[in-house]
């Protein structure tokens, strides 16, 4: 079995954790293989990406009967790697979630940009309950998605809450009914894919950055990007389609101004 499904259409390469005979827990195969899969996800015919599980469910997390004998340390190096890859992506990112997403599974999800969940969706950060703490990002992510104190409740207690709470504590984006979230997800990973993509990256990385920075260095790193920004074809793109009253069509091309002549001589 290929424990990791991987697809393109148009520009959006969709990732399923292929494991549903263990509800898509994450054995060292497959971390090894979104490790790989994540990597590759910035090639320029990627513009968004959409992390999904396998027959009802989208991760009961890592695998604890994989019989991995790795050091502990060496297991959280290829999860840690998994997670920083997942959270720097530069293309917009959607976890689809359907099913249990619990512990390291759950934090995949959260690392996403946007989470659409059914109803149907659990969430647990379930760690405790195993006599460990969480991991995969998720004592970064929880506190500042939820605040501190919904996110030890969380943590510390490994409450199960369902969809419609999570998305309370802004830990889901929306939520959609099961019969029609594929067309929601596609939908909006369509248009995810059709925006500008180096301006989409560099707003995903402002926005990842700006909890941690002061107003001053937010401020330096706006002015950084939109200088990054007007060098794309796409700015000029965007200002002809406003004109012709259409759709702009964004590539993420690299603006070249023609030579002043007067420079040329010198």
């Amino acid at each position: 079995m290929t424990v990791l499904l991987s697809s393109d259409t148009g520009g959006v390469r969709t990732l399923t954790l292929n494991r549903p005979h263990r509800k898509n827990a994450i054995d060292p195969e497959l971390w090894s293989a979104l490790r790989d899969a994540l990597t590759q996800a910035t090639d320029d015919r990627v513009r968004a990406l959409v992390l999904t599980g396998a027959g009802g469910a989208f991760s009961s997390g890592a695998d604890l009967k994989a019989g991995d004998t790795r050091h502990p340390l060496d297991k959280l190096r290829a999860l840690n790697e998994v997670a920083l890859l997942l959270h720097e992506l530069p293309v917009p990112t959607i976890a689809k979630v359907d099913g249990v997403a619990v512990g390291a599974g759950w934090n995949l999800a959260l690392g996403c940009d946007l989470v659409v969940a059914t109803p149907e969706a659990r969430f647990s950060q379930i760690f405790t309950r195993r006599g460990l703490s969480p991991d995969c990002g998720g004592t970064w992510l929880l506190p500042k998605l939820a605040g501190l104190q919904q996110a030890k409740r969380l943590a510390l207690l490994a409450d199960t809450i369902d969809a419609e709470e999570a998305r309370s504590l802004n830990l889901v984006t929306w939520v959609v009914p099961g019969e029609r979230i594929d067309s929601y997800v596609t939908d909006l990973a369509d248009r995810l894919a059709a925006g500008p993509p180096v301006a989409l990256a560099q707003t995903k990385a402002l926005l990842n950055e700006g909890t941690d920075r002061t107003l001053r260095e937010a401020l330096a790193g706006e002015a950084r990007a939109q200088s990054v920004n007007f060098a794309t074809t796409d700015v000029p793109e965007a200002y002809a389609a406003f004109t012709e009253r259409r759709e702009p069509h964004f590539t993420g091309g690299w603006h070249r101004p023609s030579e002043d002549p007067s420079c040329a001589k010198q």
